[in-house]
């Protein structure tokens, strides 16, 4: 570990040189890239850091001890840092583990009602509020690309992206099938049904190099329906592309321009593509993907929404809260951070299998 350690403290130091030659910053992309590089290793550094100065603090309380004037201080230092220092490298370990690269990314979003009708559709409405709630206290921009309102309310389908710093780090282990458990509104004898909603994480997409050939696009203009603004109506901007080879097809009807929505419906298309071929390098790899929280097949139940109860339970970590409320109104950290923390629990486990 102490080896990795040094040589992620030696490259930070480079990357520090090389930001304060002038000539980057000629070169914007160069100059983005060695930025981001930079901050994703400071915490490891600063970390590091303080994982040295503990180590020298021991040694040099130690010595202390020796001298019967400093002995008493000596003890107290050294109960102080040999306590700290277990909680640093366990610190350590964790930003060792090797970092996801879409970590950073803004995230597509594709929310659809699934089993149950109208009340999965109603249901679709309540899990976008709730993200578009916790992206707004995460300081994120919540923008729509397409929805199919439901006939009784909610949506059939709603896509939209979330943009900010860090958005898949947080959101990626999202994807599956969500079952929500209550008395619907139309339900007139009382009786709870259970209904479902799939959820699907996508990470943008922009700055990987998706190959698409315009010749395997087959693009449809069709009239908007739907929210999206006066005169959405009125003229032939909705676009569908569809990709031939594959047979994906995405929808954009919320922005005004035609040649907006096709922006965005390429963005969705790239972001599909891109997940496809993540999803088999991953299958490819076999036991890695099968010790991911979640696969984020859409079939995966992951999470129920119990109402009677006040309860929604992670079925895929067993983690369960009576904060139904509070999350759907977006406070869904609690759960978000439990799931980031088996995930690192089970990736330093599998790390430490492959050296023994």
């Amino acid at each position: 570990m102490i080896e990795r350690l040094d040589a992620i403290e030696t490259r930070y130091h480079k990357l520090e040189q090389e930001l304060s030659n002038p000539d980057v910053y000629s070169d914007m992309n160069k100059m983005r890239a060695l930025s981001k590089e930079k901050a994703d290793l400071e915490e490891t550094v600063i970390t590091y850091k303080r994982y040295k100065e503990v180590i020298t603090g021991i040694k040099d309380a130690k010595e202390m001890l020796k001298d019967p004037e400093m002995a008493e201080l000596a003890r107290e230092e050294l109960e102080l840092l040999e306590t700290e220092k277990p909680t640093i490298e366990s610190n350590l370990e964790v930003l060792l583990i090797p970092k996801d690269p879409n970590d950073s990314k803004n995230v597509i979003v594709e929310i659809r009602g699934a089993a149950g009708g109208d009340e999965a559709n109603i249901f679709a409405g309540d899990l976008y509020r709730m993200y578009s709630r916790y992206a707004e206290k995460q300081g994120f921009k919540i923008e729509l690309i397409n929805a199919e309102e439901g006939e009784a309310g909610g949506f059939s389908q709603i896509e939209f992206m979330v943009k900010g710093e860090g958005a898949y780090s947080k959101l990626k282990y999202e994807s599956g099938s969500h079952r929500v458990q209550r008395v619907p509104e139309t339900e007139s004898q009382g009786r709870i049904q259970t209904s479902t909603a799939t959820v699907l994480i996508m990470p943008e997409a922009e700055d990987v190099n998706i190959e698409i050939n315009p010749s395997d696009l087959r693009i449809d203009i069709y009239r908007s329906s739907g929210c999206g603004g006066q005169g959405v109506n009125t003229t032939d901007s909705a676009v569908r592309i569809t990709h031939l080879p594959t047979n994906t097809v995405v929808t954009c009807q919320n922005e005004r321009s035609q040649i907006q929505n096709k922006e965005q419906a390429m963005k969705v298309l790239k972001a599909r593509l891109y997940e496809q071929e993540l999803q088999k390098q991953e299958e490819a790899l076999g036991t890695e993907r099968r010790n991911k929280i979640g696969t984020g097949d859409r079939a995966e139940k992951i999470r129920t929404y119990n109402y009677p109860q006040n309860r929604v339970t992670d079925h895929r970590i067993s983690y369960t809260t009576n904060n139904l409320d509070r999350i759907m109104n977006g406070a869904i950290d609690e759960v978000i951070e439990a799931l980031i923390h088996e995930d690192q629990k089970r990736k330093l486990a599998g790390e430490k299998n492959d050296k023994i």
